[in-house]
Order: structure tokens, then C-alpha cells, then sequence
């Protein structure tokens, strides 16, 4: 009886410690990259201001020539997002588009 209590308890906090990691882990990812996302619009703004990129959609290729970004990285994955990816306006907001 007192094995069946023992292992129900170890049991019960692995599973909590688990379910916790990965609410943890997710979290950051996204965090990371809502970062990302914001440095690639907040360019993609600037070059639209300085009238360097004429207009909607703006792609990465399009910032990266222009320098206002280096090559960007997926900070999940650690793979550089394609140039063809882009930034468009959706409901009065910019937003990143990933193109595989």
C-alpha cells in the first residue's frame, strides 16, 4: 500500500513538473519570437518612412539591401528566414509573413 502511494506521488510530480516545462518553454518561444517579429516591422516602417521601399508588401530582401536589417534568423528553429518572407499591413497593423 505504501509503495502504491509512493509511486502515485512521484507520478503525480513528474507530470505536474512536466506540463510546467513545457507551458515555460512555449511561453519563451513565443516571446522570442514576438521579438523578432517586432524588429522585422518596426524596419520595415522605417524604410517605408524614409521612402526607400515604396510600398506594401515590403520583403526582407527589400531591408536588407536598403541596411536596415542583416540577415535574420528564426530564434527557434536557428535557420535564416527566406527573403521572400515579407511585411504586410493587416487591419491597421503591420505584420511579418513567413514564406518557407
Amino acid at each position: 500500500m505504501r509503495r502504491i502511494i509512493l509511486c502515485t506521488l512521484l507520478l503525480l510530480v513528474i507530470m505536474i513538473w512536466s506540463l510546467t516545462t513545457f507551458k515555460v518553454l512555449i511561453n519563451h518561444h513565443s516571446k522570442l519570437h514576438l521579438v523578432t517579429d517586432k524588429r522585422i516591422t518596426e524596419a520595415a516602417f522605417k524604410c517605408i518612412n524614409e521612402h526607400k521601399c515604396e510600398d506594401y508588401p515590403v520583403t526582407l530582401k527589400q531591408l536588407y539591401d536598403n541596411k536596415y536589417l542583416t540577415n535574420e534568423i528564426n530564434p527557434v528553429t536557428k535557420e535564416y528566414y527566406n527573403e521572400n518572407s515579407y511585411v504586410t499591413i493587416k487591419e491597421d497593423k503591420l505584420t511579418f509573413v513567413v514564406v518557407n
